[in-house]
């Protein structure tokens, strides 16, 4: 079910002192991704500013995101909290609003312990949604290790994780100890996509597919259809615009990057603060070299180490995290 390419959607804000959302605008926005052939849509992550949304505001993207995709692809609605609390209410209003599936980030600042986390995924998988795990110790501070994810990934409910570590040691080890299981893998980190769906990872949760979805899909599609050279001539051609998304704190860069190609954007919201003059200027001449039909064709010079028609063996089809069995008793 989540696999491919999942935008982490921005939310943008209208431009007035309120900071209200921009409901017509997040919906413009999620059209355009739409025709760039996204697999999946993942609204109120971290880079669509869920830390400073109401639940209100966090319950109404989800459902707009729902409604206009409209069941076109999965929904995978961002419901992480440092509370399980209130993890729980996000969760059964995404349930109650449509979404396919939950991205919960691990609980951040309060450093739970071992057994803390097990309860923490066990209460939301309890819920009867499927729940991707978010691995992300550069904003939580603590590392989800394999074991722990072996463990949790026992769970029918349990379908993925999204791992952001950027240790492919260990991404490795998750994906050797999930082999038996229908437990997907996804990379959290766009420039670390193809390293990972090379071990036998899914897709990516992205940043970069709200500004140029049209060549993350060509070079996920590349490396699903076992063109090896041809996913490599994407992956180089996107790595300015990977870097370019974090010359400051996500969703800053791509958050002014999609207002400079003509989405809707907006502020963001404090504490953090808008792209400074000079990262605008950077980021502009990044955004210039994006091909008007990115994807269409591969315009770069291939890597001279590569061999000229090399391949590399086609990936084995893409577990389905949906079809686990309820569990009994």
């Amino acid at each position: 079910m989540f696999e491919g390419v999942l935008p982490a959607i921005i939310t943008p804000f209208k431009r007035n002192p309120a900071m209200g959302l921009d409901i017509p605008g997040l919906e413009r926005n999620i059209g355009l991704l739409l025709a760039g052939g996204i697999h999946g849509i993942v609204p109120c992550g971290s880079t669509g500013e869920s830390a400073t949304l109401t639940f209100e505001e966090h319950e109404k993207v989800v459902s707009v995101t729902v409604d206009k995709v409209n069941g076109k692809i999965p929904v995978l609605a961002g419901t992480g909290s440092n509370n399980t609390a209130e993890a729980v209410r996000l969760t059964k209003a995404a349930k109650d609003t449509g979404a396919d599936g939950v991205l919960v980030i691990s609980p951040y600042y309060n450093k739970p312990n071992r057994s803390g986390l097990i309860k923490h995924y066990t209460k939301l998988a309890d819920l009867d949604l499927p729940v991707v795990i978010y691995n992300v110790p550069g904003r939580t501070g603590q590392n989800l290790e394999p074991d722990l994810i072996a463990e949790l990934a026992q769970h029918p409910n349990i379908v993925g994780i999204k791992e952001a570590s950027g240790n492919i040691g260990q991404i490795s080890r998750v994906i050797e100890e999930t082999q038996d299981e229908e437990f997907a893998v996804i990379s959290g980190d766009d420039n670390i996509t193809l390293p990972i769906m090379a071990l036998g990872g899914a897709g990516v949760v992205s940043v970069a597919a709200n500004v140029d979805p049209r060549r993350m899909v060509a070079m996920y599609e590349a490396m699903r259809e076992g063109d090896y050279q041809k996913a490599l001539v994407h992956h180089f051609a996107l790595s300015p615009l990977f870097r370019s998304m974090f010359i400051d704190t996500n969703p800053i860069p791509v958050k002014r990057a999609v207002e400079l190609i003509g989405m809707a954007g907006g502020p963001v919201r404090l504490p953090l603060d808008d792209l400074d003059a000079q990262r605008t200027k950077e980021l502009k001449k990044i955004l210039a070299t994006i091909p008007a039909r990115a994807g269409a064709k591969a315009t770069i010079r291939r890597p001279a180490k590569l061999v000229a028609g090399s391949t590399a063996p086609k990936l084995p089809p893409s577990k389905k995290p949906a079809a686990k069995s309820p569990r009994r008793g």
